[in-house]
């Protein structure tokens, strides 16, 4: 049958291709097209699936070819460095952080660096601070050292030793440093790989480093341990930290570190000190591999490196209003009290820590507006009496009784506040230093003698008509209660206030200031000066009756009101 086809005359009729037509390829051309749209959506799938097994692949195979890259480059990894074996890791938290037992000693495991022909004689401040039984760690030394008997007190009033791992593998080429500084970098890697159960922070000081445990734990419970935490704080000395930086953590003053962040570490540090072979010590290498995970420094007042030398009284008396975590450099320093020997000012010293570690050398300032006096207590340390109103802002600054590390004397040279000391007698302050320190019940007693100073006869030629202040005082009592437990949160400088004087003793009431008062000269004007707060602290049966009547009458929950105007909390 045929069939005729009807066509438009401006539409051509289909010709139906053969060989012969080398121009007439319509349909060929379609199924090729076809073709090269089916390959480019094969080959998109294949590199979309390729991409997806890269970003969704297990840790071990990602860092497993980061490793590969990076092994024969001197420049960082660009992904995250191999992490241990599951052996060593501690499992994530099942529930909220706020369900985890808090923060105690036993989730910290310390790292001290020291070396064997000084241990002997450094070990006897580790021995000041170090809690048998309760505190975990090591001290890692160069060499072997004799050990003491086994069941001997001085066995067991130190942590155990242990010698570092053989360093003569990496390079070290600083012109003016030693490679100890690359054995004492690799203690938290060592310490680490010992395996510390329940371990939440690992924290790195020296053999001459005087540590406060109790309020570590404090201020490590702030942050969060299952994140990377870098804690601790600089140097005093702007040289050191210029050259090395202002935002790494000298180790001598204390370097705190949480579980995750020692981790990753442990995994990466030998390959990441290869990286720097020209750096000084075993701070900047340490901050140089930290800085390579991005994990800043959360500074802490309270960590003290003490760069410096000579008489430590003008840090001690101006201590930042945060709790007091450590000290180094002790043998560095004058005895911290007149008439004692290095060791014997630190037991004191850390006898004091320990009766209040939270208001340890804490500041208070009060007047005597009518004798023109201004009382400086620095808590288990000293009371300043000055002879003139010295306003708070003047006191805060450190006054420069030290030189600098380098053996230099300008202020230019720390990186705090400071002031020049007086150069005139009669304006000098008249010093009581710590003799005793106990502690009754909530409150602590502190018994500050009057120093024998060297210019009292000049003060009484030169100062004429105007005596020495407190001619007929030769003790201070300071009587303290605790702080709360949330005062590092927000901490306040203290308040104090002046009791009454009796057969050559004056008594200073110090603790949180009430929430009205201001400690100013202007107002310390309205009080009755040496007389009021004649009660002292009050007993413990009188604060329940008080706080009692202040829950009836108060909607919001009451705060104590000490008699002597400030804030009393029992913990």
């Amino acid at each position: 049958m045929t069939m005729t086809t009807t066509t438009s005359a401006s539409i051509p009729a289909p010709v139906a291709c053969s060989s012969t037509h080398r121009h007439c390829f319509p349909r060929a051309q379609r199924r090729g097209s076809a073709a090269a749209s089916a390959a480019a959506v094969v080959a998109l799938l294949l590199a979309t699936s390729a991409w997806l097994s890269l970003v969704f692949s297990s840790p071990s195979i990602r860092l497993h070819w980061a490793h590969i890259r990076s092994s024969a480059s001197p420049f960082p990894p660009a992904s995250p460095p191999p992490l241990p074996g599951p052996s060593t890791r501690v499992p994530p938290p099942t529930g909220p952080r706020n369900r985890l037992p808090p923060l105690s000693l036993r989730h910290l495991v310390f790292g001290i660096g020291g070396s064997a022909h000084l241990w002997p004689r450094r070990r006897e401040f580790v021995r000041l601070w170090w809690q048998p039984g309760v505190m975990r760690g090591h001290v890692w030394l160069d060499d072997r050292v004799p050990r003491p008997p086994r069941n001997s007190s001085l066995a067991r009033s130190l942590p155990p030793v242990r010698v570092s791992e053989d360093i003569s593998r990496f390079r070290y080429t600083n012109p003016t440093g030693h490679p100890s500084g690359l054995r004492i970098a690799r203690i938290l890697a060592e310490t680490f790989r010992l395996g510390h159960g329940s371990a939440r922070w690992f924290v790195l000081v020296d053999d001459d480093t005087i540590v406060c445990p109790d309020n570590l734990v404090t201020v490590l419970a702030k942050y969060d341990w299952t994140e990377m935490a870098y804690v601790g704080g600089p140097s005093e000395s702007h040289s050191a930290n210029t050259y090395f930086s202002h935002a790494m953590a000298f180790g001598g003053g204390g370097i705190a570190i949480s579980y995750p962040l020692a981790e990753a570490l442990a995994g990466m540090m030998d390959e990441c000190i290869e990286r720097y072979p020209r750096l000084y010590g075993s701070d900047d290498r340490l901050h140089a591999c930290i800085s390579e995970l991005g994990v800043p420094l959360s500074r802490e007042y309270g960590f003290h490196q003490w760069d410096i030398r000579g008489n430590a009284h003008g840090l001690l008396a101006a201590h930042p209003v945060a709790p007091f975590i450590s000290i180094h450099h002790v043998e560095a320093v004058d005895p911290l009290y007149p008439g004692l020997s290095t060791l014997g000012s630190l037991k004191r010293f850390t006898k004091a820590m320990k009766a209040d570690p939270m208001s340890f050398l804490q500041r208070s300032i009060c007047y005597d507006k009518r004798r023109k006096l201004t009382f400086s207590v620095s808590l288990g340390y000293a009371v300043q009496v000055f002879p003139t109103i010295v306003l708070p802002r003047e006191l805060e600054r450190s006054e420069q009784t030290y030189i600098a590390w380098n053996k230099l004397n300008n202020r230019n040279e720390f990186d705090f506040d400071t002031r020049d000391t007086y150069r005139s007698v009669c304006k000098k302050p008249v010093l009581f230093f710590l003799r005793d320190t106990e502690r009754g019940g909530n409150t602590t007693l502190g018994s500050y003698r009057r120093a024998k100073g060297r210019d009292n006869l000049k003060k009484k030629v030169f100062c004429f008509p105007r005596t020495p202040p407190l001619p007929d005082v030769n003790e201070i009592q300071v009587f303290g209660t605790p702080l709360s437990e949330n005062w590092h949160l927000v901490p306040r400088r203290l308040c104090c206030k002046l009791n009454q004087r009796r057969n050559g003793t004056l008594k200073i009431a110090v603790g949180q200031c009430d929430h009205g008062a201001s400690g100013s000269a202007a107002e310390t004007s309205r009080a009755a000066p040496l007389r009021a707060c004649r009660a002292g602290p009050p007993p413990p049966l009188l604060l329940l009756l008080h706080v009692k009547a202040r829950l009836r009458t108060l909607p919001r929950p009451p705060t104590m009101s000490h008699p002597c105007g400030f804030t009393s909390t029992k913990r």
